[in-house]
């Protein structure tokens, strides 16, 4: 379905960002694994190989926050594996704190994390993408923002001004690139089972003391579904947005959150 085409995820060592890592490599991307730790990487890329042997992969360790590493590390995954085609904006931290102890140290690393990082992949991808839309190949962005996009939670502002961002550059960027062959879209998932929520979790029954149990439950309370998300089905989403058909799928800030925006 993807067949030849590159696609670099962030955050790809594990949770959503392997989710899609697989999604992708089974519609036959090449694959350029993006992540801080050079381990969680290689690991995800032999799990790949034992499904798929024959698969195509680079792996990219980087910080987002940096953007000589970013840079050259697109470089060498381009050098590799040719042209970006998808790039899926996946890396992203939260912490929980009251807004009047929120330090700027901190509020400056989520906006790092979780909107400069994101402008920092785009920029070091898209002089190729958009070489590749023109001769024939559609370019596509998927912004992995979160629920705290598109409304407030309580004690985690700095996060929630980020994602805000993310949805903001998307929208922005979408309408630049509308005619050059290329796409922007946000997936904003609510609480999804992965490391995030694992911390969250942790946090709350250090604080709380809720159980482990409890804690998973008051998360999960704002779903009504009662439910938290899947990675696999934040997945399915970036697959559907990167096959033929989408092109008009332009700009979007897709929520996947059983309902929580719809009341």
């Amino acid at each position: 379905m993807l067949n030849d085409r590159h696609a670099l995820i962030t955050g790809a060592g594990s949770g959503i960002g392997a989710a899609i890592a697989l999604a992708l490599a089974q519609a036959g991307c090449r694959l350029t694994l993006a992540g801080r730790s050079q381990g969680k990487l290689q690991a995800q890329a032999e799990r790949l190989r034992e499904q798929l042997p024959d698969l195509a992969v680079v792996l990219a360790p980087m910080d987002v926050t940096d953007p000589h590493a970013v840079h050259a590390a697109v470089q060498q995954a381009q050098a590799r594996l040719g042209s970006v085609h998808i790039l899926v904006n996946n890396a992203g931290q939260a912490h929980s704190q009251p807004f009047a102890k929120t330090d700027a140290a901190q509020w400056q690393q989520m906006l790092n994390v979780n909107l400069t990082g994101t402008f920092h992949c785009i920029q070091a991808v898209l002089p190729g993408m958009l070489e590749a839309a023109q001769t024939g190949t559609p370019g596509r962005i998927l912004n992995i923002a979160s629920t705290a996009g598109l409304k407030g939670y309580a004690y985690v502002s700095a996060y929630v001004a980020a994602k805000h961002g993310v949805v903001g550059l998307t929208k922005a960027l979408a309408l630049e690139l509308a005619r050059k062959g290329v796409t922007v879209n946000a997936i904003c998932p609510g609480y999804t089972e992965t490391d995030i929520v694992r911390e969250a979790v942790h946090n709350i029954v250090a604080k709380t003391g809720k159980s482990e149990n409890q804690a998973r439950q008051a998360l999960a309370a704002s779903n009504p579904q009662q439910r938290l998300v899947q990675p696999l089905e934040v997945a399915q989403s970036v697959l559907w947005l990167c096959a033929a058909g989408s092109d008009a799928i332009n700009g979007q800030a897709i929520a996947i959150d059983g309902g929580e925006l719809a009341g």
